[in-house]
């Protein structure tokens, strides 16, 4: 049944993107233009046949989405994702202890010995 809706959500969601874009611009939109000059906005647009269809597609596109949400919530009652993946932790489990945090010499550099046979100190001498 989930397959059949499926289908007909998808038919329904190509037919409304078809009659949207065979309708008429009306212009004003984003800036952009297609409607006709001097001609005032009215109140309410004449409805036409296309905006009949699109009001009625409109419509089953909800429906179906309502449905598929309803079905899909049927099948996936009372399980979680933990349940699906396999991956339960066990009640009498220990969790591995978390690795002890470094001492503050151990966050610094290694420092490195003079070069053999030199009497140069690490750090310049201020002279």
């Amino acid at each position: 049944m989930e397959n059949v809706v499926l289908i007909i959500h998808l038919l329904l969601a190509l037919g409304l993107i078809g009659v949207v874009l065979l309708q008429r611009s009306e212009g004003g939109g984003l800036g952009m233009g297609g409607g006709g000059g001097g001609g005032a906005m009215t109140g309410r647009a004449a409805a036409t046949a296309l905006g009949k269809l699109t009001w009625i597609l409109a419509i089953a596109f909800i429906c179906t989405s309502l449905t598929l949400t309803i079905l899909a919530a049927e099948k996936a009652s009372g399980t979680s994702v933990i349940d699906r993946l396999g991956g339960s932790v066990s009640q009498g489990a220990q969790p591995e202890p978390a690795p002890a945090a470094p001492l503050g010499d151990d966050l610094l550099p290694p420092s490195s010995p003079p070069a053999s046979g030199s009497d140069e100190p690490l750090v310049p001498r201020a002279d």
